[in-house]
């Protein structure tokens, strides 16, 4: 890029012409071909994610979340009700198209609308919903959403740079890594460092072309295994 110097003679950066923001997200679902975002309703969603997340054998999915495992269904109500209050973090309940049935939630936070910011968090799968293409669609349905519809420019995703899994799958998904942030968050009585990630409006074409074939029905076998991956899928495009 070529740079761009003010009657100063300072570097600045690239124009952003005509710029008023981006747009709140909303409460409408988005509907993909393998599932259904819609905010969470505790009195649709509640036994079901329950039920899902009481399939796990252990509560080692719990270890990166502020909140978390539930021993009742009371309280795990409890925990529904407060969160589907919110406007930010905004949360939705991730529905299986197949079934009819919520298996997770995750959310949309840190909501700068002003520069066009916006984050996923609390992403909260559960055995029934991991390694599914419902996973994968979900992102690119709020990707799509978010820079296509609303106008936003950066698309973040943030976790513990302990957690192995959730940074593999910001990378799977195109994220790219931006760096740890030491000693970010306190939780559970112990420190955090963050690692970041993001996708700018700019990446999204290549982005949404990988994910598409990787979507489509002819990319998976008869028992439902891919026949070929998303990263090497979005690796593909052009730039």
């Amino acid at each position: 890029m070529e740079a761009r110097l003010n009657q100063f003679m300072q570097s600045i950066g690239a124009p952003v012409p005509e710029w008023n923001g981006a747009q709140p997200p909303g409460r409408e679902p988005l509907l993909g071909r393998y599932c259904r975002i819609e905010p969470v309703d505790v009195e649709r969603h509640l036994d079901d994610l329950y039920q899902a997340y009481s399939s796990a054998a252990d509560g080692r999915d719990w270890t990166y979340l502020q909140v978390g495992p539930f021993d009742s269904l009371a309280a795990y109500r409890e925990h529904l009700t407060r969160i589907a209050t919110l406007s930010d973090p905004l949360h939705y309940a991730l529905i299986d198209l197949a079934s009819g049935k919520a298996v997770g939630t995750l959310a949309l936070m840190r909501i700068d609308r002003g520069n066009g910011v916006i984050e996923v968090g609390h992403v909260t799968y559960s055995p029934l919903l991991k390694r599914t293409r419902i996973a994968s669609e979900a992102i690119f349905l709020l990707m799509q959403h978010l820079f296509e519809d609303l106008g936003y420019r950066r698309f973040e995703w943030k976790c513990d740079s302990l957690n192995s899994p959730s940074r593999a799958a910001a990378l799977r998904y195109g994220f790219k890594f931006e760096g740890i942030f030491r000693q970010a968050v306190v939780y559970r009585g112990r420190n955090r460092d963050s690692a970041w990630f993001s996708v700018i409006d700019g990446e999204w074409p290549a982005l949404r072309e990988g994910f598409m074939q990787w979507l489509d029905p002819r990319n998976f076998d008869a028992q439902g295994r891919q026949i070929e991956r998303l990263a090497a899928l979005i690796a593909r495009q052009p730039a």
